[in-house]
């Protein structure tokens, strides 16, 4: 199946994205050790990877305001609220298990994979209610 512009547009800002995520993720792991106190140069680069998952979400938006099928943009809608819903059970039920029990603390961190995981998810529940899975991404 051909792309159409909005997914092409969309590919094209991920990869980019997704290169500059990658290497922030090494960037920061090679020159911020575990445990390092904060100063302002290890907030800055720790930050780095933080930005290309603001590009993540923004390059996701733009797919979303872009794309003018409106079957598509619901199949995108329904992934997004999927992923959504478990996000939040996940984290809030962690969170209650947290302050209950002496379960290993869940970092912050994995909010936006748990996330992404959802999507793929999502994409599973479209293509097995509606049996199409959406788009490209």
């Amino acid at each position: 199946m051909a792309m159409n512009p909005a997914q092409r547009r969309y590919i094209g800002r991920m990869i980019p994205v997704s290169i500059a995520y990658v290497a922030a993720i090494f960037l920061a792991s090679s020159l911020v050790p575990n445990g390092s106190p904060a100063t302002p140069l290890t907030v800055a680069v720790a930050l780095v990877p933080g930005l290309a998952v603001v590009g993540f979400i923004w390059a996701m938006g733009s797919y979303l305001f872009e794309l003018k099928d409106e079957y598509l943009r619901l199949l995108e809608v329904r992934k997004a609220l999927i992923a959504t819903a478990l996000t939040l059970g996940v984290s809030a039920t962690w969170g209650i298990l947290e302050i209950y029990t002496n379960v290993p603390r869940l970092a912050i961190f994995w909010v936006f994979p748990i996330w992404c995981v959802g999507l793929a998810i999502g994409g599973l529940v479209n293509r097995l209610t509606l049996g199409a899975g959406g788009g490209c991404p």
